[in-house]
């Protein structure tokens, strides 16, 4: 199904965007993968606006992506939020991590 999909690009030098769904059937694997591009290419700045919908299991992917690399040291600027995704963060409590 499109809707339950996500893909990553590095087009822009420094920057991770994410595209597509973030919800509790691609939480997992983009946790992952995000994880793992962001070893990789040492991006500083996820962008967000191709999040097309985002659930609680989304916002729990992005909270761990920024706890490992906070753990490390590593700043990573998260830039255009989507509306729903702040939101939801707001209601849990977590906006000022994100």
């Amino acid at each position: 199904m499109s809707n339950d999909a996500f893909t990553l690009t590095t087009a822009t030098p420094g920057t991770l965007k994410v595209a597509g769904a973030l919800s509790f059937s691609t939480a997992a694997a983009a946790l992952e993968a995000t994880n793992a591009e962001l070893a990789r290419g040492g991006q500083t700045v996820l962008d967000l606006s191709g999040v097309t919908h985002a659930d609680s299991a989304g916002l729990a992917c992005l909270l761990a992506v920024l706890a490992a690399h906070r753990s490390e040291g590593r700043a990573l600027n998260v830039v255009h939020v989507p509306a729903g995704l702040h939101a939801l963060a707001q209601v849990s409590g977590v906006d000022q991590l994100v």
